[in-house]
């Protein structure tokens, strides 16, 4: 590393951009890896887990770091692109160390860990030097004391299982994570501290996560909820995934869980259970953007905003007489984003509509809805009845999981690369 050395606090790390000697991005700082040494021994620094864009994890040892500086990090270009995998005795900084309860030896107070410093000695190894504490453990959760900062020998206690950890200060250092990438994240860690992080997450920011993960996690997660409160993740999520998630519970769970959810959320759940999976049915949301024949196309472009939709689902909306629940009134058409951008906003979107798609059967296969999107160079299309009333929509979203393989979610997945272990 060029210069003197500089302590770097790893919190601050997460997200960080890391490049190569010519400037092109390698991907981004993800977590820390050390091992923890007896005694007081401040932990060597291994390396940095790196997020390269194709989503895969990869491990990039210390000694191909060239530069930690503001913003950003720079290594030799020598990148081995395997999958990072943990090993037993290794340690992932932030999402193990930050928010244990350790002791402060002098004094014998408990404190929570908010933040850890590395530097490069002068044999150019990287450490763990410094501890950035809160006095008060997880029994004073709302009466926090001075922060200190402290070397790593005076302090205790990081070897330690801990139950209950808290998650408040990983999620801040991964606050602006999108759901995917945090879900990659909470795949990487243990059974324990995804409970504890999901135990912190508000039902929101949890549901987005869970329709990101596997269905076995997303099961583990659910499980280790208090029923009412799975509940409420349940009504936070799309229907449709929901209604996979609930597919994958014992019957007597799953039936629990929709008697706690709000009616109307439940019913929609049930209606998608009644569908084979690999079906238009059981493929497609019951939530799409319906509006009435009368709305303009400021109506439209108004609902489309909402944050909370999927670009595939945002790009069309579907017009249909009362009521506009599903399931609908007679479905009159479909207007495309793209075309009501180029009409005045007072213009009707009955006006523009195509009406020329005759829209999907909810017991058509993968295989033909795959089929009907490519043939008309659709991103989401509508499921009908047989009295021509909307059901709901499917995305090209919702296909893709089902065409991708079971496990095309697992970050570990092996992949023929050639590169052999480090």
């Amino acid at each position: 590393m060029s210069g003197p050395p500089s302590r770097v606090y790893v919190a601050r790390l997460a997200g960080l951009p890391v490049y190569d000697p010519n400037g092109d991005q390698v991907g981004k700082v993800r977590d820390v890896i050390v091992m923890l040494r007896q005694g007081t021994q401040p932990p060597r620094v291994l390396g940095l887990v790196v997020e390269v864009f194709t989503r895969r994890r990869i491990f990039l040892p210390m000694t191909r770091v060239t530069s930690v500086d503001v913003g950003h990090v720079i290594t030799t270009g020598l990148v081995n692109m395997r999958r990072f995998e943990q090993r037993s005795t290794e340690v992932l900084v932030i999402g193990e160390l930050l928010d244990r309860t350790v002791t402060i030896r002098e004094s014998g107070t408990e404190a929570t860990v908010f933040d850890l410093a590395m530097e490069q000695w002068r044999t150019r190894d990287w450490v763990l030097s410094k501890v950035a504490v809160t006095e008060g453990g997880k029994r004073f959760r709302r009466r926090r004391g001075q922060s200190h900062v402290l070397d790593w020998a005076e302090v205790s206690g990081f070897a330690q299982v801990e139950e209950g950890q808290g998650a408040t200060h990983i999620l801040a250092a991964f606050e602006s994570m999108k759901p995917a990438d945090l879900a990659g994240v909470l795949h990487e860690l243990s059974p324990k501290r995804r409970k504890e992080i999901a135990a912190a997450l508000d039902d929101e920011r949890l549901a987005d996560v869970l329709e990101e993960l596997p269905e076995d996690v997303q099961v583990e997660i659910l499980a280790g909820l208090d029923t009412e409160r799975a509940a409420d993740v349940l009504e936070e999520m799309s229907p449709d995934d929901a209604a996979d998630l609930i597919a994958e519970l014992p019957t007597e769970t799953a039936e629990a869980l929709l008697t706690l959810m709000e009616p109307d959320e439940a019913e929609d759940v049930r209606r998608l259970l009644t569908y084979e999976e690999r079906t238009a049915g059981g493929l497609m949301t019951s939530e799409p953007v319906i509006l009435p024949a009368d709305a303009t196309v400021a109506d439209a472009l108004a609902h489309v905003r909402n944050a909370e939709l999927s670009p595939a689902l945002a790009a069309m909306i579907y017009v249909c007489r009362p009521p506009l629940e599903t399931p609908t009134g007679r479905f009159i058409g479909i207007g495309h984003i793209q075309r009501l951008l180029r009409e005045p906003p007072s213009a009707l979107v009955s006006g523009v509509l195509d009406t020329d798609l005759d829209g999907l059967r909810p017991d058509d296969s993968l295989h033909a809805v795959s089929k009907y999107l490519a043939t008309y160079n659709l991103v989401a299309a509508p499921v009908l009845d047989e009295e021509g009333r909307l059901l709901g929509a499917v995305t090209v979203d919702d296909v893709l999981d089902h065409l991708l393989p079971d496990d095309w979610r697992e970050p570990n997945q092996r992949e023929a690369d050639g590169h052999a272990p480090r």
